[in-house]
């Protein structure tokens, strides 16, 4: 054969294997990425490679010899040289201000921020929970449990006003993608995270992109190929106040030095079903994505926060001053947005926290609230306590306001990963621990703790007492337990009276007197003491 076919040929072939290469892997054509500098690597490999293939060397001799090779390891070293200066230059090692200044954190009140519970905002399964339901959820389907299952996503969202969790289907194989991929994905699960109610959303247009994708309809691929520079961060799947399915696909920007100081400057929102695409800034993003910020992003820039407070060196020997996240974190929806809720702890791990921060999933707005007491853990383990003969195992905390006292609510599960009651524990006496078989039951339980406890007499303003007559009283179900609903003549707060805790109100009818001790609300007001 010729030279120059066999020169083309070897030109050919790199091309191909680097296109290969490329399509795979689909790295950002961005010096700021670090898998185009490995695809460069790659390429001149390939190059000089081939090269040695060309010249049929038949000695280290002649390999030492060769101007070609000798400049192409040079070029070689040259581009690991840039890659490794980089990498060190933005570091925190030389750029420990700079990493601590990526989050703008301000200091609040616990008691004027975080409002007075509302069960009908509150997540009260975990995602582990959700995929239990989800999965139950898609074996009911029969006409499609066998081409699809449910993808392990579970993005958490604010949907009108509630919290759920969103995913799509997913092909079941490879098999089945290549029999299904013409039609797409018909569906996708959401879960009400207060109510648990579990529905299978139909869609008339079919989900065409997505992770479940192998060629051009793959999401990451779809969306290098319209943003070849773009370096995208983790992606989630939202849907919008219609209940179409989106892509969030966050946008790194680096700020300190080539691979340093990593935040998120753009959103690019892809329409699940017909792969359009929207181009946004961080602060012209729509209202109704939640997740334009990873959790985890978040959770290390708070670290680096807290972390180098008195620079590198300290962070990692005298640790003076230094503050970290505790290790796990969950969410809150507040503001009709999501909010990263986690507790702050001394880097010793001294097995209680000095407080915690709650960081916007949307904003990136981060907010810090002092309140000394028991970590996360140590509150599960407390909880887990109380039940050590069933042998449940209590889900990571959210925040809650209860009686204007920090509150870690959480769930109980056994072996199953089913809730079975729920848990609230005092973050600053960690020892007090109510539980119930149901959300309403474990307050009502709680705030008598607390109220028994003395935790509470620094706010009796909080507890009030009326003397009236029964205007009204209805009865209701509400998790399996009946409650009273009373209404007093000349008042017009309505007064919830659970039966499991006086029994004496299945006596009561209009017109008899009652004397009602009860914590206000809206707009039920909870009893604390029926006479």
């Amino acid at each position: 054969m010729k030279k120059g076919k066999i020169k083309a040929l070897l030109v050919l072939l790199v091309i191909v294997l680097a296109g290969i290469y490329y399509y795979a892997t689909i790295p950002a054509i961005n010096i700021h990425s670090t898998g185009i500098w490995i695809f460069i690597l790659f390429v001149l490999v390939l190059i000089l490679a081939a090269y040695a293939a060309k010249k049929k060397f038949t000695s280290i001799r002649e390999v030492k010899s060769s101007k070609f090779l000798k400049i192409g390891g040079i070029v070689m070293m040259a581009v690991l040289l840039v890659f490794a200066a980089g990498s060190i230059l933005s570091s925190p090692i030389v750029n420990a201000k700079q990493y601590r200044n990526l989050l703008t954190i301000e200091e609040r009140d616990f008691s004027e921020d975080i409002q007075p519970v509302n069960f009908s905002q509150i997540p009260l399964l975990d995602k582990d929970s959700a995929m239990i339901l989800g999965n139950r959820k898609m074996g009911s389907m029969v006409d499609m449990v066998s081409q699809f299952e449910v993808s392990d996503l579970y993005s958490q969202i604010n949907y009108q006003e509630k919290p759920v969790r969103v995913t799509p289907l997913v092909y079941a194989s490879p098999i089945k993608w290549l029999t299904n991929q013409s039609q797409g994905i018909p569906a996708y699960i959401m879960i009400d995270m207060t109510t648990q109610d579990t529905s299978l959303v139909k869609l008339d247009k079919p989900i065409r992109y997505s992770e479940a994708e192998y060629l051009n309809r793959n999401i990451y691929r779809h969306l290098r190929f319209h943003y070849p520079t773009y370096i995208f961060d983790q992606l989630s799947f939202e849907i919008d106040d219609n209940g179409t399915p989106y892509w969030v696909c966050p946008v790194r920007k680096y700020t300190i030095g080539l691979f340093g100081g990593a935040t998120i400057g753009r959103v690019v929102l892809c329409n699940a079903q017909t792969g359009e695409c929207q181009d946004y800034t961080l602060k012209d993003c729509p209202e109704w994505v939640d997740r334009a910020n990873p959790a985890d992003l978040l959770i290390q820039q708070y670290n680096y926060y807290g972390t180098l407070v008195n620079g590198y060196i300290n962070s990692i020997f005298g640790q003076k001053g230094c503050l970290k996240s505790t290790d796990g974190y969950n969410y809150m929806a507040m503001e009709d947005d999501v909010w990263v809720y986690t507790g702050v702890t001394s880097v010793s791990g001294d097995q209680s926290n000095v407080g915690f921060v709650l960081i916007n999933q949307r904003t990136r707005e981060t907010r810090y609230y002092k309140v000394n007491g028991a970590e996360e853990y140590s509150a599960m383990g407390s909880a887990e306590g109380q039940v050590q003969n069933l042998g449940y195992k209590a889900t990571f905390p959210i925040l809650l306001n209860i009686s204007n006292e920090p509150t870690y609510f959480m769930a109980l599960k056994d072996g199953a990963g089913l809730v079975k009651k729920y848990a609230m524990v005092n973050i600053q006496k960690y020892q007090n621990v109510a539980i119930g078989d149901t959300v309403s039951a474990c307050q009502d339980a709680y705030v008598k703790l607390l109220n028994t406890s003395g935790i509470t007499a620094g706010n009796e303003s909080d507890f009030k007492t009326v003397t009236g007559t029964i205007q009204r009283i209805a009865q209701s179900v509400i998790d399996g337990n009946s409650h009273f609903y009373l209404v007093l003549n000349g008042h017009s707060e309505i007064f919830d009276v659970p039966v499991q805790d006086y029994l004496q109100v299945v006596t009561l009818q209009e017109g008899d007197t009652v004397t009602v001790e009860y914590l206000e609300g809206t707009p039920v007001c909870t009893v604390l003491n029926l006479e």
